[in-house]
């Protein structure tokens, strides 16, 4: 009997201290360090801010951090179509759109309705005179009813350029 309740202590005494380890270690650990790829998520709003303000420099080199932490993402968890998606997002703004658009297709080929691909490959097609293409990535979030199809439609449309 005694080796009966000196085990179970021992047990209750393992798992309490597991327990108490998992949680202290869990909350201080997933909201203190960020990944690559939500660093460069609020890298890429820093940019969006910019450009609107129309500090373009300061633009370039937020998307430029954004995309190396992005690669580094994609290289330790590779074939994310969200990583593959900002990927293609920062390449096009940094001028690169031939592999903003490979960035973008292979994110397609993982999740063809991701609405975010499709919203900016729709406008790097528009960038790059390719009507037709763009009109294509529209009508895959035709209905979505989402604001990727209205931001898209309105650059097709010629009323906002966003590329």
């Amino acid at each position: 009997m005694k080796k009966i309740i000196l085990s179970l202590s021992i047990l209750f005494f393992i798992s309490t201290n597991a327990i108490a380890a998992g949680s202290s270690s869990s909350d201080s650990g997933s909201s203190s360090t960020k990944t690559n790829y939500e660093k460069a998520v609020t890298h890429i709003k820093s940019a969006k801010k910019y450009e609107k303000k129309g500090k373009l420099e300061k633009a370039q080199k937020s998307y430029s951090k954004a995309q190396k932490l992005l690669i580094k993402s994609n290289k330790k968890k590779p074939n994310k179509a969200d990583t593959l998606n900002y990927l293609g997002f920062t390449t096009r703004k940094l001028g690169d759109f031939e592999n903003g658009e490979k960035y973008y297709l292979q994110g397609l080929a993982i999740d063809p309705t991701h609405k975010g691909i499709n919203e900016y490959l729709g406008e790097l097609y528009v960038a790059t005179n390719r009507h037709n293409l763009a009109v294509e990535r529209l009508e895959v979030l035709k209905s979505c009813n989402c604001e990727e199809y209205d931001q898209l439609k309105a650059v097709i449309a010629g009323e906002k350029s966003k590329y």
